[in-house]
């Protein structure tokens, strides 16, 4: 069976486990993850749905963004599968206009730099889905988001130029996934007759990444990574190189893929003990469920830019399949350190 019709089939299938976990998540709003710089005696933020009224909930900001995302992108994929209804009345009751102003302020503090690339990534995304779904809830969904928008253009704006290197780490700091979930957008953008965002994107990614050679892939994964920083970034640059000069760059950057190499990127990694984690009250080694799910989707992705016949294309897509199976037991049914983010990721991985 194609990959893209197995992934459909499986969206399918989970579907309603994945839109009650996000519809719980983006209304719990304790314990929450408050990122902060106090200036003074006293300066201390509200509670967290006071100073962001709509991404309050599911433990931190980009969090709960991505589970709003999470709620359009199943709402549009499957509408057939999951409470339509019941997401349409809640996200219409989260997306006003005076809320999405407050996350607009919200983007333009100094806080936010804590959720840059990824947090803003997400947001991206979760402002495309609207601008690109033709319906009259999307489109006061998408006018109410305009200030957001703006506001989440203009921070990439002001900080990419400003980034001699990379962040080549595999958590929510690194670089390359940030700008991957800003790129639709960004592309939409450029069509529409705006490409600063776009234009400044590839700039930045052909300065940091074009020269990259021989990436040292078998030492991944990190125990901390909920990304893959091989793959990516090879994912990235699948989106802005042509197709001929993305498989030549493939083959510098990660020579071997053909006949499995490295492993360890063919591996799925092992997490930790979810037990352990809970006990902690954090994410620990269950982030490697977050791994397993993003390198499914790049391996998707990078096959997809590869000529049919590139003998590694097929390596490609059996990774992909092989790190689904290893993520999608642990998606729904844990411990909510992991519930609040990871469906998310599946949802990314299989649509």
């Amino acid at each position: 069976m194609d990959l893209t019709q197995e992934s459909a089939e499986l969206l399918h299938t989970e579907a309603a486990g994945y839109a009650a976990a996000a519809l719980a998540n983006i209304r719990h709003e304790f314990p929450a993850a408050m990122q902060h710089t106090m200036t003074a005696p006293g300066d201390f933020p509200y509670r967290p749905r006071a100073r962001t009224p709509v991404f309050y909930g599911s433990f931190d900001w980009h969090s709960s963004v991505q589970m709003h995302w999470t709620l359009l992108r199943l709402l549009r994929a499957v509408p057939d599968a999951v409470p339509g209804t019941q997401i349409r009345s809640t996200l219409g009751a989260q997306f006003t206009p005076v809320a999405m102003a407050a996350e607009a302020e919200f983007v333009g503090s100094a806080d936010a730099r804590a959720e840059r690339p990824q947090g803003w990534g997400w947001a991206l995304a979760l402002v495309h889905e609207t601008q690109t779904w033709d319906t009259p809830e999307a489109r006061k969904w998408s006018d109410a988001m305009a200030p957001l928008a703006e506001a989440l253009a203009g921070a990439f704006l002001g900080w990419l130029p400003g980034q001699s290197y990379p962040v080549r780490y595999g958590t929510e700091q690194g670089s390359a996934f940030g700008l991957s979930l800003a790129w639709p957008f960004a592309e939409a953008r450029a069509a529409a007759g705006d490409p600063a965002l776009r234009d400044a994107i590839v700039t930045r990614a052909l300065a940091w990444f074009s020269a990259d050679t021989m990436y040292p892939a078998d030492w991944e994964p990190s125990g901390d990574d909920c990304v893959s920083p091989a793959l990516t970034e090879a994912e990235l640059m699948a989106r802005i190189l042509p197709p001929p000069e993305f498989a030549d760059w493939l083959a510098m950057f990660l020579p071997g893929l053909e006949w499995g190499r490295p492993g360890t990127l063919f591996t799925p990694a092992v997490a930790g003990d979810p037990a352990e984690d809970q006990e902690l009250g954090q994410e620990g080694g269950g982030r490697l469920h977050g791994l397993n799910a993003t390198r499914s989707w790049c391996w998707r992705q990078i096959a997809s830019a590869l000529p049919p016949d590139d003998p590694r294309t097929e390596p490609a897509q059996a990774a992909a399949r092989q790190h689904a199976k290893a993520v999608l037991p642990y998606v729904l049914g844990g411990d909510y350190q992991l519930e609040h983010w990871l469906a998310g990721y599946a949802v990314l991985m299989l649509s």
